[in-house]
């Protein structure tokens, strides 16, 4: 036993010492409470197609292990390529074993300006990865410094087969995208539309392919060369609070495009760029939008397109709701291919407030972004979409309301309900347009639809083909 002297200043002390050494060894213990990279019996990878088996961060951990780039040899002054310190920075992250409850924190720090070029970060990794974007992300500067390789030209960061991630954080991912928008192939350079030579391809900012349990918060994305955000083949994916910007006439820079995808949430984020605030293309299913802001700039919010080349395509309950479109070519849309097949179904617009918009409610099944588009009999069937609460004003270049639907495959189900469009300058308003098209009008709405036919019988229904059902 432990015997203290009588003297009170040397029993003081002690204790003092006693305590000290204690509280030394339990922090290094936790601090050192991750993987041992000698272990001769590796925990087996996560099952991507078991969600049970997903790393989460609902629970508390003991302690997060962090992975500052800059220790892994990141310079940061915007010019010296930092990829290989990004690599082993996410590889080391992404070995850290979730066995002690920790979860792995790779921090790009504030402050510092990292480039790094066309990069996969690969998955599954041992613990719910958080990748902390508090500083700046540039890729190299433009087409002639970008890799040769076809599939490094189409993205520039791609994260697969993470199960189980959060990118956040307050920092920027720029995509320098400005001598990509100004290759003579882009629509804005070639208004004649007459063939160019050479590559017209242009990288994707950022990527999740195969990936599940993902949340996307609290980032500036800008820039693009081309589509901002990308989800492919995703589940489970949350997005919150981004802001993605772009110049109006920039080409081909969607803001989030999802297409192979389902439970996707998309909240109280702000998008201004030069193409779709939100594209959703085939085999996307149960997506919730709310709280976005569009625009000034774009192309609104797409469904579409859709059975491009006689392609089959399946997209089903996709809600839009609490939004504001502004100053865009479009407000609400759907557009697909004269000669797909599948279906739309189960979409509802609710609460959309629109602001000198071209189009705010438009189905266009016949899309085209050529001169000659052959008329073809077989069409992606549109079913079952509701508007509802959606008001503000138009440009009357177009009309507030365009149902262009397939004369073979015709628009069926449609619901309107308490709609009220005005023109932006006080001129005389437009009629609705309609074409095919068959629905109801449940309440009064400004300007009054008398267009649209009464609903199909279910025996005519039934004979339409090309209808997904459950995806």
């Amino acid at each position: 036993m432990l015997k203290l002297s009588h003297d009170p200043f040397l029993c003081i002390t002690t204790l003092i010492l006693i305590t000290f050494f204690l509280f030394s060894h339990e922090t290094e213990a936790r601090l050192h409470h991750h993987k041992d990279r000698d272990n001769p019996n590796p925990k087996p990878e996560p099952n991507l197609d078991d969600p049970s088996q997903s790393p989460s961060p609902t629970q508390e951990p003991d302690h997060e292990v962090v992975y500052n780039v800059r220790n892994y040899g990141a310079v940061g002054d915007g010019v010296t390529d930092d990829t290989d310190s990004f690599k082993t920075a996410w590889d080391s992250a992404c070995a850290n074993d979730n066995n002690n409850n920790t979860f792995s924190v790779l921090l790009v720090p504030y402050g510092f300006t990292f480039m790094i070029h066309s990069t996969i970060f690969t998955g599954p990794c041992r613990s719910y990865q958080y990748f902390q974007v508090d500083g700046t992300i540039v890729p190299r500067d433009g087409p002639e410094s970008w890799p040769s390789g076809s599939n490094k030209r189409q993205y520039w960061l791609v994260f697969y087969r993470i199960n189980g991630m959060a990118l956040k954080g307050s920092g920027v991912i720029d995509g320098r995208g400005k001598n990509w928008w100004d290759l003579p192939c882009k629509p804005h350079q070639n208004v004649n539309k007459t063939p160019v030579s050479g590559s017209c391809e242009s990288p994707t900012a950022l990527r999740f392919f195969g990936s599940s349990n993902v949340t996307v918060e609290g980032l500036s994305i800008k820039n693009s060369p081309q589509v901002h955000l990308k989800l492919d083949g995703c589940r489970l994916v949350h997005i919150n609070s981004l802001r993605i910007t772009s110049p109006p006439l920039s080409p081909n820079t969607d803001g989030i495009h999802i297409e192979n995808s389902n439970s996707v949430e998309i909240y109280s984020s702000v998008i201004s760029n030069g193409d779709d605030c939100v594209s959703i293309g085939s085999g996307s299913y149960d997506i919730d939008m709310r709280n976005l802001t569009c625009g000034p700039g774009g192309h609104g919010i797409s469904i579409g397109s859709l059975g491009n080349q006689n392609s089959r395509a399946c997209v089903s309950n996709v809600t839009v709701r609490d939004s504001i479109i502004k100053f865009s070519d479009n407000g609400v849309r759907i557009k697909t291919w004269q000669g797909g097949s599948g279906s739309v179904s189960g979409v509802t617009f609710d609460n959309i407030h629109v602001d000198t918009v071209r189009n705010p409610i438009i189905i266009d099944q016949y899309y085209c972004t050529t001169t000659k588009c052959a008329n073809k009999t077989s069409a992606v069937f549109v079913y079952d979409i509701v508007y509802q609460s959606i008001k503000g004003t138009y440009d009357i270049r177009s009309p507030p309301m365009h149902f262009g639907c397939s004369n073979s495959v015709p628009c069926t189900n449609i619901t309107i309900s308490d709609i009220e469009l005005l023109p932006s300058k006080g001129e005389i308003g437009m009629d609705p347009f309609c074409w095919n098209a068959y629905g109801i009008v449940d309440e009064f709405s400004v300007p009054s639809i008398s267009c649209l036919k009464s609903n199909l019988s279910t025996s005519m229904l039934s004979s339409l083909s090309g209808k997904c059902g459950s995806l």
